[in-house]
């Protein structure tokens, strides 16, 4: 009998401890899209190399020069509204479906969690698939909203309209900052996916989780701060080759 490599027997007690969970959360990052054709904002090839964040990504130069601003965000947006969830999203989908993830945690604006069939997901950073409108805080789907003419305005009250995201110099919806407190500090395991665990308050939350004996299993193309820090299980390679695999072996346990 051929024996089992250690990402192979990693990948069986990684599943056995989540099958055994009674809560298990996920957190998500950039790196889950990476497949779904959306880059990183930060790093090679991301956004940010073409665009200086703090010029069109900041809230207080989008108030002032919207037009600027929106000129890099329309962008974003056809990136985003072309993606489609990939192998990792549909996964955890899967996971939810069979009832071995309670939530997802996820620092991405894309929507792809949704679009994969995830219920319950907690958006740290909002949702450029959304746009608000800064003065009567109607909210739109990006689809219905023509970018021909830069800035766009509310179509009910004429306010400037902004991606329902949280831009440089806004604080994170206490709503999911405070439900993602609730789910961390309850669940007995949580999925780190695609994300270096380097942005505040999303990067304690692993950690938060650790304190109250939470098993942390970290899935990412190479290793992170959190590798060595506070995983207990290291999956080197790419979520949508990796989450397929978990929950094939979630399947066989759920079978006997």
């Amino acid at each position: 009998m051929e024996e089992l490599s250690k990402q192979e027997k990693d990948l069986k007690i990684a599943a056995r401890k989540i099958a055994s969970a009674k809560k298990v959360v996920a957190l998500t990052g950039a790196g889950i899209s990476v497949a779904s054709g959306i880059m990183p904002f930060r790093g090679k090839g991301g956004l940010w190399e073409k665009y200086d964040p703090a010029e069109v990504a900041e809230i207080n130069r989008f108030l002032k020069h919207p037009a600027k601003s929106w000129i890099a965000l329309r962008e974003i947006q056809e990136v985003v509204e072309k993606a489609h969830p990939n192998p990792a999203h549909f996964s955890l989908a899967r996971m939810e479906g069979m009832g071995f993830l309670f939530s997802i945690i996820t620092q991405n604006v894309d929507g792809l969690h949704q679009e994969a069939g995830n219920k319950v997901v907690i958006e740290f950073h909002g949702n450029t698939r959304r746009l608000v409108c800064m003065e009567c805080r109607a909210l739109y789907p990006s689809t219905e909203i023509p970018l021909d003419t830069l800035p766009p305005y509310c179509p009910s009250c004429g306010g400037l309209l902004k991606p329902d995201a949280v831009f440089f110099g806004e604080s994170i919806p206490t709503a999911a900052l405070l439900q993602a407190r609730v789910d961390v500090q309850q669940c007995e395991a949580v999925l780190v996916v695609g994300t270096s665990g380097m942005v505040e308050p999303a990067a304690s939350l692993p950690s938060m989780a650790k304190s109250n004996g939470a098993f942390i299993i970290e899935i990412n193309p190479e290793p992170t701060a959190l590798t060595s820090s506070i995983a207990d299980i290291f999956l080197k390679g790419r979520s949508e080759e990796i989450l397929p695999k978990l929950v094939d072996e979630l399947g066989i346990l759920k079978e006997k």
